[in-house]
């Protein structure tokens, strides 16, 4: 009996990230699980060749000319439950789609997830990035992560979120591939109710007051709701959602020093610090939905103004030159640099 045919994975970066750009890696590899991630990243440490960690790959920029390394696909599954008192721990391997796991929590009944809803990517990338959405980030949630330590070569179990130096959509872990996550661990509620609602667009949606505790199917449903109309979750027919989600980060300034914008949503970020919001600050610098960049092949998306899109046939020149015309808008209207929330590969803003 013949043995099956192997996999074959197409090496163009392209192929393996949500906006549907970049060139191909040198080498590319499959990891089905957290020792195959290890085995891959040490034999190409041991043959001084860069690498690139691939989940679902949408926080990824890839240059058109692709990356010059060893890529590796986060494939590996797996969710385990513990119960610790009125909480369970949710252990989970790095290459599990997110709102896979997102979706399973809420069937079982467990609360706390249920705000992130719908974001692509793989469950390895969220603390990295310390997703959030919604009133919810990871670092409210997250207890612990393993590690795979480049430097040393060993894997580090049960390293505490509290050493991650979690913050607005960042982490000691972004920026750098020192140390690689191989699986998390999560604490939820185990009463059947969702974490406390402290998003006023998603309370007025579900018809409830801030900091409600309520049902985290309901919760789930709503939150999906308001990404779809956005066009925030992925639809391989949608080129709106062939993006890689909000591609400013809301800037975060001292309050003397924030611009005065009418109508422009701002929040409390610390003692004598406000976070503006980046969609607001783009939209009053004159860039509306749907600015159509180079040839119209990238754009602002029609729905919403943070994400950049890619509309077919385009490149990620095409993109970050969109992105520093908007970039530039924003900093010659109110002085506001944006930064970027994607990881950009071997090109930049």
């Amino acid at each position: 009996m013949s043995s099956p045919a192997p996999t074959t994975v197409d090496p163009m970066l392209s192929a393996h990230t949500t906006l549907r750009l970049g060139g191909p890696a040198s080498r590319i590899v499959r990891a089905e699980g957290a020792a195959e991630v290890v085995d891959a990243v040490a034999a190409a440490d041991r043959a001084g060749e860069r690498v690139l960690l691939v989940g679902g790959g949408s926080n990824l920029v890839v240059a058109d000319a692709g990356f010059d390394g060893t890529a590796v696909l986060l494939a590996g599954r797996g969710i385990g439950h513990e119960r610790d008192g009125d909480r369970v721990l949710l252990t989970v391997e790095a290459g599990e789609d997110w709102d896979d796991v997102v979706a399973a929590t809420v069937a079982d009944g467990l609360g706390g997830l249920e705000c992130l809803s719908g974001i692509p990517g793989r469950t390895g990338a969220t603390p990295v990035q310390n997703v959030g959405a919604y009133g919810v980030e990871v670092a409210d949630l997250l207890v612990d992560v393993d590690l795979y330590d480049r430097r040393t070569g060993t894997v580090r179990e049960h390293v505490p979120a509290s050493e991650l130096g979690l913050a607005y959509r960042t982490s000691v872990l972004k920026g750098s591939d020192d140390a690689i996550v191989l699986r998390v661990r999560f604490a939820l509620h185990a009463d059947g109710r969702s974490a406390p609602i402290r998003y006023g667009e998603l309370a007025r949606t579900l018809g409830v007051d801030p900091e409600t505790r309520t049902d985290p199917a309901a919760v789930r449903e709503a939150v999906l709701g308001l990404r779809r109309g956005k066009g925030m979750v992925l639809d391989a027919e949608d080129h709106d959602t062939w993006s890689a989600g909000s591609f400013f980060t809301n800037p975060i300034l001292p309050t003397d020093r924030a611009p005065q914008v009418d109508g422009l949503a701002a929040w409390p970020a610390g003692e004598g610090r406000v976070k503006l919001s980046a969609a607001g600050l783009i939209q009053n610098a004159g860039f509306g939905r749907g600015h159509a960049g180079p040839g119209g092949r990238v754009s602002l998306s029609t729905r919403h103004v943070l994400a950049l899109t890619h509309r077919g046939d385009g490149t990620t020149a095409d993109l970050l030159a969109l992105a520093r015309e908007v970039q530039g808008g924003v900093a010659e209207r109110f002085g506001v640099t944006l930064h970027p929330e994607p990881v950009l590969v071997d090109c930049a803003v």
